[in-house]
């Protein structure tokens, strides 16, 4: 129903910045929440931030609010995660997620992610 594409991971030195983008496309999704989640190796996938797209939020997980914030261009269709202050904990894979509002993120559309790593 959803399609999702992330870019912008890379590599970046602890305290540094990255901006990651989410290109969304489909028949129509006005309806739906769409976030960033991340998993690191060997742990589980985590919720990081999301927004509904037509406005509601934003919602941030408690340890992240600060550094991270997330936006969206609707003219473009294209989600943003600004991560700024970067850690070594933040390394991890970096997926776009869209569900339509009020069901579980789990059940939704997901990217194929994006790698970010901090090195200290």
């Amino acid at each position: 129903q959803v399609q999702l594409v992330e870019s912008g991971g890379g590599l970046v030195q602890a305290g540094g910045s990255l901006r990651l983008s989410c290109a969304v496309s489909g028949r129509s999704f006005g309806s739906y929440v769409v976030g960033w989640f991340r998993q690191a190796p060997g742990k589980e996938r985590e919720f990081v931030a999301a927004i509904n797209w037509s406005g509601g939020g934003p919602f941030y997980a408690d340890s992240l609010e600060g550094r991270f914030t997330i936006s969206r261009d609707n003219n473009k269709n294209t989600l943003y995660l600004q991560m700024n202050n970067l850690r070594p904990e933040d390394t991890a894979v970096y997926y776009c997620n869209a569900a339509v509002a009020g069901s579980r993120a789990e059940s939704g559309s997901w990217g194929q992610g994006t790698r970010v790593t901090v090195s200290s």
